[in-house]
């Protein structure tokens, strides 16, 4: 099984199509705590933090990660909490590249 998260996200402009069910079951077993939504198109993890500065630090984080790898989540923000959602608007489902941000996101932990 490759690491994602040493992987790295490659230009998606559409005309592919998204993850197929098997790939989207293989590369969850990579980033456990994300959830594939109802139609498997949008994985999405919440992470909880003990106070709003290290909320903020954390989207830092994610903004930096996000922009090396062109490929940006959409993201919900509270005092203690980030939620973070992935999907590839091109494919209008899930790519490798959602994978790839999950499994960097992940190891910042």
């Amino acid at each position: 099984m490759d690491d994602l998260s040493a992987g790295h996200c490659v230009p998606c402009e559409g005309g592919q199509p998204p993850l197929t069910e098997p790939e989207i079951e293989k590369h969850l077993k990579q980033v456990t705590e994300w959830s594939l939504n109802e139609d498997k198109t949008t994985i999405s993890r919440r992470f909880q933090f003990k106070s709003f500065q290290k909320t903020i630090f954390f989207i830092n984080a994610i903004a930096w990660i996000a922009n090396q790898e062109g490929h940006h989540p959409t993201l919900e923000a509270g005092y203690d909490y980030c939620l973070v959602k992935y999907t590839t608007h091109a494919v209008k489902g899930l790519s490798k590249n959602d994978f790839i941000c999950a499994a960097k996101i992940d190891a910042l932990l």
